[in-house]
């Protein structure tokens, strides 16, 4: 049933209904370097075999995963778990080409850093006419 007065309570419990159940993703930060790209990626808890790097020539997929622990890992039942789990994956499109040989990636301390180096084009290109 539709009331017209709803509490400030009943918004809440509402806002942390949809909180609680929105997709997580990590949160990054991208710097744009003379030489290329950094990308850095909050993933606390994610073991570092599960990270999935991909690259394409302008862009990079990053994926990694937390998995839930296991019914039988604790004997006891928790009373609030704000602790998310599951895959996470995040894209990233550049605005200019990237070196996918020079790709590196280092996870430490839960942050995941990719360094992506700039391509190098050809700046102008000849052409013989002929005829």
């Amino acid at each position: 049933m539709l009331t017209l007065r709803q509490s400030r309570f009943d918004l809440l419990d509402r806002l942390e209904q949809q909180l609680q159940t929105a997709e997580r993703i990590p949160a990054a930060e991208v710097l744009d370097t003379e030489t290329g790209f950094r990308i850095t990626l909050e993933l606390p808890g994610v073991a570092k075999e599960s990270i999935d790097v991909k690259a394409t020539d302008r862009s990079l997929v990053i994926s990694a995963e937390r998995p839930a622990p296991a019914p039988g890992d604790n004997a006891s039942t928790p009373l609030l778990s704000e602790l998310r789990y599951g895959t996470w994956s995040r894209s990233f499109r550049f605005p200019a080409g990237i070196n996918r040989e020079g790709l590196q990636a280092h996870y430490r301390d839960g942050l995941l850093t990719v360094t992506a180096p700039k391509a190098q084009t050809a700046t102008s290109v000849s052409v013989t006419v002929e005829g």
